[in-house]
């Protein structure tokens, strides 16, 4: 590849980031909006890809062979899509949509909501600071924990201090590098 068409498609990376893709008539919408989207994307990516790795990882032997596993050792093993593996194709087909556009759903919220909880709170406060951050971190952790089947609080108030410690680490750190 040559250097130049190298920098073009970073700048073509680097002016994605900056344009928004929808223009909802409010700063807070467009900023949801366009978070939602590209997050959801990303989800949908790695639940796609993590599936497909968990796919050929039980496929291979210890000689890393490519061989059916025995059935024993594939009812042992837990999927992180446990319908996947259905009667027919199209069974796992279906699984692997719905799973993967659960999985990407919940990655559009979490993005969504945290970016439009900060821009909120920069726009009341008049300030993007740490604060800001760790408040949106915490009530994104929580809303995250609350979209899981069986939630307890400990789970959320867990979940909480991990958005808030991760949102202002990141906000803290972004300075650095």
């Amino acid at each position: 590849m040559e250097k130049s068409s190298g920098r073009k498609v970073m700048d073509e990376i680097i002016s994605f980031e900056k344009l928004p893709l929808f223009d909802l008539g409010h700063p807070l919408l467009n900023r949801f909006a366009d978070s939602f989207v590209k997050a959801t994307g990303i989800g949908a990516l790695q639940a796609v890809s993590r599936e497909a790795y968990f796919t050929a990882v039980e496929g291979l032997d210890s000689n890393n062979v490519l061989s059916p596993p025995p059935s024993e050792v594939t009812a042992s093993k837990k999927h992180r899509f446990p319908n996947l593996r259905g009667e027919s194709s199209s069974k796992s087909l279906e699984a692997l949509v719905k799973n993967t556009g659960k999985e990407s759903l919940q990655w559009g919220l979490a993005a969504g909501l945290y970016s439009g909880l900060t821009y909120g709170m920069t726009e009341a406060r008049g300030v993007h600071d740490w604060k800001n951050s760790a408040v949106a971190g915490a009530l994104t952790g929580a809303a995250m924990a609350m979209t899981s089947e069986r939630t307890s609080h400990e789970q959320v108030v867990q979940c909480a201090l991990t958005g808030a410690a991760i949102s202002t680490a990141a906000n803290l750190l972004s300075g650095v590098f």
